[in-house]
């Protein structure tokens, strides 16, 4: 059991509609560098087989349409288009993201995926649009009713298909790393030395997670943890 409390009522920076759009493109690179060298990318790999059917397994040829929900610079979006290609998967991803300024930043940086804004908890697609929703390091910014909220919202857009959430572990080692990070890599960055700790702080632990799933209403549902402070959760919708 974690020591350390959730910091559910404490908004992050990146998340405020004012934020300097400099300021946050560098908090969206120090994002980018988290997932590839701290754990998220390698998660995500770990479970896309799943996810995703191989070729001609009950599958009509259409191409498989993929919801990255919470999409930030796109990166990990871009990491499911590069694993498709690379075992002649046919997908289609589309990123979906709240801020105005953190799609202008994905928009600049990625290729081929579709860019929309849009509301997680009021997602603007019908039901089972989508064989696959992936979410990445949103959920921690929800609070109250919003936590199950998104899921539910997640599990409509997805019916029929899959869900793959990944998020960070809540741990006093995780936020004292972070703090440390604070203080040396990110101090030039305002918005990452003060959420990156908090993050942490409104992250979950793996009980946590498994409980909001089950919550939302979702089938089939269970938690894997991995390096370093990973929590990836794998659902039907």
């Amino acid at each position: 059991m974690t020591l350390l409390s959730r910091a559910a009522d404490a908004p992050e920076r990146m998340d405020q509609p004012d934020v300097d759009p400099e300021t946050l493109r560098g908090a969206l690179d120090h994002i980018t560098d988290v997932n590839r060298w701290l754990g998220a990318r390698r998660a995500l790999l770990r479970h896309l087989e799943w996810a995703v059917p191989r070729p001609g397994a009950g599958a009509s040829g259409e191409p498989m349409r993929v919801l990255d929900l919470g999409t930030g610079s796109g990166d990990l979006a871009e990491v499911i288009v590069r694993w498709g290609r690379q075992r002649g998967r046919r997908l289609d991803v589309v990123g979906v993201d709240l801020h105005a300024a953190t799609l202008r930043t994905a928009r600049s940086r990625t290729d081929g995926i579709l860019l929309v804004r849009g509301d997680g908890l009021r997602l603007p697609f019908r039901d089972g649009a989508f064989d696959l929703v992936h979410l990445s390091m949103i959920l921690h910014h929800m609070d109250g009713s919003a936590l199950t909220g998104l899921l539910r919202e997640a599990a409509r857009a997805g019916r029929g298909g899959r869900i793959l959430v990944g998020e960070l572990e809540r741990s006093v080692l995780h936020y004292l790393g972070a703090r440390v990070l604070a203080a040396t890599i990110w101090r030039g960055n305002a918005v990452t030395r003060h959420d990156g700790p908090l993050s942490v702080r409104r992250a979950f632990t793996a009980p946590e997670l498994l409980e909001l799933a089950r919550d939302a209403g979702l089938r089939e549902a269970a938690v894997h943890r991995h390096p370093v402070y990973r929590l990836v959760l794998r659902a039907e919708a």
